[in-house]
């Protein structure tokens, strides 16, 4: 988990979300569209279509796109899209996986692979870092709706295993089968979540040198700028100097 939120810090501190937006979006109301094509388009009683809804009201995505990607699951031209994971290891070791969303399952594994090469990594079986792995339901909040006792302690209530409080807000983390309930719980308290979802929760932590760290951020922004892939997660450690660096 250390390289994923290492990854997004970065990636916000350089604006780098502004400029890829329109490609973001497009990613969301697919997620959307999936959701609601799999289960029932009312959020209320679709858990995954309500975390897919969470994640593009926290981007800003407008509140008719949010519609229209819920109504194309409705109608006969929704795309096929067939969920796959990727797993592999990048420089200096690091474990990822990716999940990708895809209508060309060769073209999607052939760019992924590809990707792994140019880096210095390599694609590998699924199952093969899976394992280093656990996954996990994530609840997020900012640092406004409480401090870290209260949060800590609705979330031992909800049902919940884990809780990093920080200055950028509160993670509470629990099995992935109780993240509807976790959820719905806190949000009683302190009102609606800014995230919910599924996630691959590394571990441990593998530290890399800076170099392979350069080449290992390159490596996630690479495959997070893929048209078919919808999120990326990593096992690595990058050291302060290389953060600040990465981040001017």
């Amino acid at each position: 988990m250390a390289g994923h939120s290492q990854f997004k810090n970065i990636m916000h501190r350089k604006g780098r979300v502004d400029a890829q937006r329109s490609k973001l979006f497009s990613k969301l109301a697919r997620e959307i569209t999936v959701a609601a094509k799999m289960g029932m388009p009312d959020p209320a009683m679709n858990p995954r279509l309500r975390a897919a809804i969470l994640a593009a009201k926290a981007q800003s995505m407008p509140k008719d796109n949010i519609e229209r990607a819920i109504k194309k699951s409705q109608g006969g031209d929704a795309e096929n899209y067939e969920e796959i994971r990727y797993e592999g290891y990048g420089p200096g070791g690091a474990a990822v996986i990716i999940e990708a969303m895809t209508d060309n399952r060769n073209r999607t594994a052939s760019d992924i692979r590809s990707t792994f090469t140019k880096a210095g990594g390599n694609l590998a079986e699924t199952g093969a870092v899976a394992f280093m792995f656990d996954r996990v339901g994530i609840v997020e909040y900012g640092p406004e709706v409480g401090d870290a006792d209260a949060m800590l302690e609705a979330a031992i209530e909800a049902g919940a295993d884990d809780v990093v409080s920080s200055e950028a807000g509160h993670e509470v983390y629990c099995a992935d089968t109780a993240l509807g309930e976790v959820t719905k719980a806190l949000e009683e308290r302190f009102g609606e979540a800014r995230r919910s979802a599924l996630i691959w929760k590394a571990q441990t932590a593998v530290a890399v040198d800076d170099e392979a760290g350069e080449k290992l951020m390159k490596l996630m922004e690479t495959l997070e700028d893929h048209d078919d892939v919808q999120n990326v997660y990593a096992n690595f450690e990058l050291s302060d100097a290389l953060m600040e660096k990465l981040s001017a």
